[in-house]
């Protein structure tokens, strides 16, 4: 698979601020600040908000979304709760997805307006 995730940021501490509200709901926790990046760990790859090397303005990838894997429908829809209460806006409410099986999942765009999604395969 791969070892991390790198999203770009035009402002670390909002993003900072933001991130450590929401992924502790997905068993992420931040585990190394920089000047330019933070990096969160939990049970998949890294995940890594930084400012881009080269200096120019972070954007937005039209057609990417970044998911984690939740342990439960709960841990989704906590994932969505605390994502709007940081600032986030909602891409798609917590609920079933015609996409597979029990897929369950809850999508916002963070403060950049990259597209996060939480989701998990439970039947409860």
């Amino acid at each position: 698979m791969f070892t991390h995730v790198t999203l770009g940021t035009n402002d670390l501490e909002k993003a900072r601020a933001f991130y450590n509200a929401v992924l502790p709901a997905l068993g992420y926790g931040n585990v190394a600040n920089k000047d330019n990046a933070s990096v969160w760990s939990g049970a998949g790859p890294r995940f890594v908000v930084l400012t881009p090397a080269d200096g120019n303005a972070a954007t937005v990838g039209n057609g990417v979304t970044i998911g984690f894997v939740a342990p439960s429908r709960a841990a989704v829809n906590e994932f969505h709760r605390l994502a709007l209460l940081a600032g986030g806006t909602d891409a798609g409410a917590p609920g079933l997805r015609d996409y597979g099986p029990n897929v369950y999942a809850a999508y916002v765009r963070d403060l950049e307006g990259h597209k996060i999604v939480a989701s998990c395969m439970s039947v409860e």
